[in-house]
């Protein structure tokens, strides 16, 4: 591995970075003669709609073989596949199902649908995930599920909080949206499969894509039936009758999303193997900067992204201001990830979720006090000032890992100085 010279006097920039491959094209996708031939047989087919097509049935089997569970369910994005889950949990109105604040609103999008609460837990200091201990402090007897998130594609002590939930008779619903294959340790199934529901999403920045699309497994033949209802309107194909069982939504996977998903699946292993490779080899190259924590274990790492995060104790710069400086380099990186936790976003705080009636909240006496800066203070730290993420792709070759070292130890070298 390389070094580039960035003292005092040149840009830098004044070696002319390397582009970085992006989801964000075919520069950083696997999409090639498989996804045409997926989307060829089915339009050749004229069958576009699952109702009539074979191509999610199939693609269902194949990820649940996959991941070796009993059942999946395919939806039309990870939001769906989270609304899923919930639906499948089937809350009374009001019930509170724990999430953590460093996640998408795809999350809690479920949550608040079902009339149900989101309670937050803070997060581990260094992997920016819920822990059980946060988990634990805001269970109350209200408390119905909890949705853990395996964040950037890192693993959370999801067997601790599974064992602390069922004791209590709370659901573990697992976020794996950047997470696919993670491995919470080395003996274990991968991140989705520890709980009761896992959920998985297909959209364009995620290990495989099919542009949008959501998978959610289970080993609970019942969940699994109720959240397929719940995805065609509650409408019982598989009896012949035409009726709805519940109040449904169309949450259909197309048969193109189920073909492109097919072809991309056989391509999943050497996505996370590519990404655990030239990420390992950026973690050791950076590791020993003082005040610099990298992910531990990159072999069960996912690496949607690479999370750093700053001990402000020793580093100047805060998480934007560190992110800058890579960003002068060409890295593609963000400090902070979110520009507020979630429960500060003002789709949490402003509780109109119907109308104004701040429905489902009011079903709780201390609705009021919740939702504020304070209530998780590790993830308040972690948004404003601690944490860097830099993208990830498994087309990254070693001149990209070349340039992030680089710019890191020059971003370090100028907060340490």
């Amino acid at each position: 591995m390389t070094t580039v010279d960035t003292h005092a006097g040149q840009s830098p920039t004044a070696s002319l970075p390397v582009a970085f491959p992006t989801t964000s094209d075919a520069s950083g996708r696997t999409f090639g003669a498989e996804e045409l031939a997926a989307v060829t047989r089915v339009l050749e087919s004229g069958r576009l709609c699952r109702t009539v097509g074979a191509e999610a049935s199939a693609l269902e089997r194949e990820f649940a073989d996959y991941l070796g569970v009993a059942e999946a369910v395919a939806s039309t994005s990870g939001t769906a596949a989270l609304h899923l889950a919930v639906a499948a949990v089937n809350p009374e109105p009001g019930d509170e199902i724990v999430v953590p604040p460093i996640t998408d609103y795809g999350t809690v999008a479920g949550v608040l649908a079902q009339c149900a609460v989101p309670v937050f837990a803070d997060v581990d200091p260094l992997t920016g995930c819920m822990t059980p201990e946060s988990f634990l402090a805001v269970v109350t007897p209200r408390t119905r599920a909890v949705i853990v998130v395996h964040l950037f594609g890192g693993p959370a002590r999801i067997d601790e909080i599974v064992a602390l939930a069922h004791e209590r008779g709370i659901v573990v619903i697992e976020d794996c949206a950047q997470a696919y294959l993670a491995r919470p340790d080395a003996v274990g199934g991968p991140a989705g499969t520890r709980g009761d529901i896992g959920c998985f999403s297909l959209q364009q920045s995620k290990h495989i894509s099919a542009g949008d699309g959501g998978l959610t497994v289970t080993n609970d033949p019942a969940s699994a039936r109720r959240m397929r209802l719940f995805a065609d309107k509650g409408w019982p194909r598989d009896t012949g009758e035409r009726t709805h069982l519940f109040p449904g939504l169309n949450y259909r996977m197309t048969e193109l999303q189920a073909a492109v998903t097919r072809a991309q699946l056989p391509k999943l292993a050497g996505v996370i193997d590519a990404r655990r490779r030239t990420a390992g080899s950026a973690i050791r190259a950076l590791t020993g900067l003082p005040g610099l924590h990298l992910p531990q274990h990159p072999d069960r790492h996912s690496f949607w992204m690479l999370p750093l995060v700053l001990d402000r104790q020793q580093i100047h710069l805060d998480c934007r201001e560190f992110a800058a400086v890579l960003i002068e380099h060409g890295v593609p990186a963000a400090g902070g990830y979110l520009t507020t936790p979630l429960n500060q976003t003002p789709a949490i705080t402003g509780r109109q979720v119907f109308g104004t009636s701040h429905f489902p909240f009011t079903v709780a006496d201390d609705w009021p006090t919740r939702y504020q800066a304070g209530e998780c203070p590790v993830a308040d730290s972690l948004v404003a000032d601690s944490l860097v993420v830099i993208a990830w792709n498994e087309n990254y070759r070693e001149e990209h890992v070349d340039r992030v070292v680089n710019a890191v130890i020059d971003a370090h070298r100028r907060a340490t100085s």
